[in-house]
């Protein structure tokens, strides 16, 4: 498995065979630059700008964007996991969705703008291997309450998405060293990609930052 993040809430996720998923596309307003896609498949947690501009994905052949079980290709299933925006059951953001990948013998959620949590959920979360997780606040849950979350999902391997950069400088989120901080890992390595398989996950850190990909 290749992971690579293009930047915000956006990976790249491409499978031994070669096939790709990106999660959460982003639109301009972001203020990262726009760069068109090659992939297979594209989820999106919920339907705001920053994570649903499917424009950029070319050659898509499936869009995941709905709760439920799919097998978009042999060897891939998605699961959709409905969840909320906000700690208020979606009555400020509305709902969002969770997206866990299984393929090549690993467990991966992408979680989108997770804003709250319960018992439930995380019973339909265990066993996730790589968590890409937002850990920027005030539009999601901040880097404290993803630690938490951590702490009780115990993944192998956390990277952080949704976090304050110079291209959204102005977004009233956590830039990343703060965030860091509050999630106990301020000496997390920094990478261009990840290359992952079942075998070395456990010889992996506990959490990786993937460099933003469309600025080089």
């Amino acid at each position: 498995m290749l992971i690579y993040h293009q930047a915000h809430s956006e990976f790249l996720l491409e499978t031994a065979s070669g096939y790709r998923i990106l999660t959460d596309p982003f639109d301009a307003h972001v203020g990262y630059p726009m760069q068109n896609v090659q992939c297979d498949a594209v989820t999106v947690s919920h339907g705001h700008g920053d994570h649903s501009y499917i424009a950029k994905a070319q050659g898509v052949q499936t869009i995941l964007d709905k709760p439920g079980r799919f097998t978009p290709a042999p060897g891939v299933t998605v699961y959709g996991i409905p969840s909320y925006h906000d700690d208020r059951q979606g009555a400020l953001r509305g709902g969002n969705i969770i997206f866990i990948l299984e393929t090549d013998d690993l467990r991966i959620a992408h979680f989108g703008d997770l804003g709250a949590w319960d018992d439930a959920l995380l019973r339909q979360l265990q066993g996730i291997d790589i968590a890409l997780l937002p850990v920027g606040g005030h539009f999601t849950i901040s880097a404290g309450q993803a630690a938490r979350l951590i702490a009780a999902l115990r993944p192998r391997m956390v990277i952080p998405m949704h976090y304050s950069t110079q291209a959204n400088a102005d977004w009233p989120i956590q830039p990343l060293d703060e965030c860091l901080q509050a999630l106990g890992c301020p000496g997390a390595p920094k990478m261009p990609l990840l290359r992952v398989t079942r075998e070395d996950l456990s010889e992996q850190p506990a959490c990786v930052i993937l460099n933003d990909r469309v600025n080089g």
